[in-house]
């Protein structure tokens, strides 16, 4: 065998070696990394509520809110909101089956307070990562 066809065999066994390990790393992320549905950065506080539960996230100096509710399958209201002190609330308010979140918002270095509601449930957090 040539050095030519080494060279090749070898590039794939590495490009497959390397997909199979970026496979292993997806299947091994948080269940809750794909519970934030567009949310990133690392999650903060959890508060659950009768009716579902509200996922804070920061990454950096951005914060963003994902109301999941408890028994997902029914359309109802559902919300999420997050407001840097000193500033409006950033809201979103729908009606889903599952999960409403909010985008990121920039809170700098400020405290921050977070809602979430899902039908009659709903929960807010206080002035919180101060």
């Amino acid at each position: 065998m040539d050095r030519g066809a080494k060279g090749i065999r070898r590039r794939l066994a590495l490009g497959m070696a390397l997909l199979t390990a970026s496979g292993l790393f997806a299947l091994a992320a948080p269940a809750d990394a794909h519970a934030a549905a567009g949310c990133s950065g690392r999650k903060v506080r959890t508060l659950p509520f009768s009716t579902g539960t509200l996922h804070v996230y920061r990454q950096g100096r951005y914060v963003c809110a994902v109301t999941l509710a408890e028994n997902p399958g029914r359309e109802r209201t559902m919300s999420a909101s997050v407001q840097a002190r000193g500033h409006r609330p950033v809201a979103r308010k729908g009606k889903r089956t599952h999960r409403i979140g909010t985008p990121l918002v920039y809170a700098g270095h400020r405290c921050v307070r977070v809602a979430g509601e899902v039908g009659g449930g709903s929960t807010s957090s206080g002035w919180i990562l101060c």
